[in-house]
């Protein structure tokens, strides 16, 4: 609905976007962009009906403002796949604070057209009350870009059919929750290596803490290539209370500390082939150990400190698995 392109010195304040045919706001490859106290609405309905796009930008500032939309409500992007990298302008310099955002796919988004890349962005005191996906990520084979220096804290949700916290490197397009209220989420059980290229988008240094969600469908959901592994994601002081626990799979070093999640039924975290995994104050439901499960043929180095009922599956190479127990 309105579109700003390689612009300077942009101020969006106190004005309502509503019922848009797509997109609402899409700043393209614009500086300085001030986003203050405004009011985003699309119906629940409105497919690709996103609240805001920023898109290859760089310098802004989104505070103090609402969003209750039909698509990913605070979306990040740089471009698709070869078009996108050759434009090569990722968006960087971001602060986004004080926000709410009532419905969506997604809360906070990152990808999936983030072939330019995403760079240095801050999110804080936000709350997404339900959204499908709290905190979102997602690309895939062929985007290529690379997302870094991502910081998340002291964040409220509530009511979240999917995940608070989603990493989905095979995305396929479709919406988180097209009916119902389970996560319709599987994990891909194709682990056969692609070749590394400037098509292989990456995900790193990513740092997540003071986050809470009352009801979740699954705690988070880390699927990252086998190729390329979500990398160094940091999650502290984080309480989520889920039908499902925790899955993290194809991630590399990979730190959780002080996490609960109060899974409803089944294994409160697992683990499927993940390497240098670090595990500290984990806990699960009250009076009750944690159940982590490890599983998958290249899971390797792992640490898990305090007291939680481990499962180590048959699938586990013992050569290379060196898991450590405290």
């Amino acid at each position: 609905m309105v579109s700003l392109q390689e612009c300077n010195k942009i101020l969006l304040e106190g004005v309502t976007f509503q019922n848009s045919p797509n997109w609402n706001i899409h700043p393209l490859m614009c500086e300085n962009i001030t986003i203050r106290g405004i009011i985003v609405l699309n119906p629940w309905y409105a497919q690709n009906g996103d609240g805001l796009d920023l898109e290859s930008c760089k310098n802004i500032i989104v505070i103090n403002s609402t969003f209750d939309v039909g698509d990913d409500a605070i979306c990040i992007k740089s471009g698709k796949d070869e078009e996108g990298r050759k434009r090569g302008k990722p968006t960087e310099n971001l602060i986004v604070n004080n926000c709410i955002v009532h419905h969506g796919h997604g809360g906070f988004v990152v990808g999936s057209e983030m072939s330019g890349g995403v760079r240095n962005i801050k999110v804080s005191n936000c709350a997404f009350m339900g959204t499908d996906v709290g905190l979102r990520f997602k690309s895939t084979r062929g985007r290529g870009g690379v997302v870094e220096n991502i910081y998340i804290n002291d964040i409220y949700m509530v009511k979240i059919p999917a995940e608070p916290l989603l990493f989905d490197l095979f995305y396929g397009g479709t919406a988180p929750i097209p009916e119902g209220d389970e996560p319709t989420h599987d994990l891909v059980s194709n682990e056969q290596l692609q070749p590394v290229t400037e098509a292989t988008p990456q995900f790193r240094n990513i740092y997540i803490s003071n986050v809470a969600c009352n009801g979740a469908g699954r705690a988070m959901f880390f699927n990252g290539l086998p190729e390329m592994n979500v990398r160094n994601v940091n999650i502290s002081n984080v309480t989520v209370t889920a039908h499902r626990g925790a899955e993290i799979s194809e991630s590399d070093g990979v730190k959780l500390n002080n996490l609960r999640v109060i899974a409803v039924q089944g294994t409160n975290l697992i683990l499927r082939n993940a390497k240098n995994i670090e595990i500290n104050d984990f806990s699960g439901n009250e009076n009750e150990q944690a159940k982590i499960s490890v599983s998958g043929k290249n899971t390797k180095n792992i640490n898990i400190t305090g007291k939680n009922d481990v499962s180590i599956d048959e699938s586990v190479d013992a050569e290379e698995m060196k898991i450590y127990l405290e």
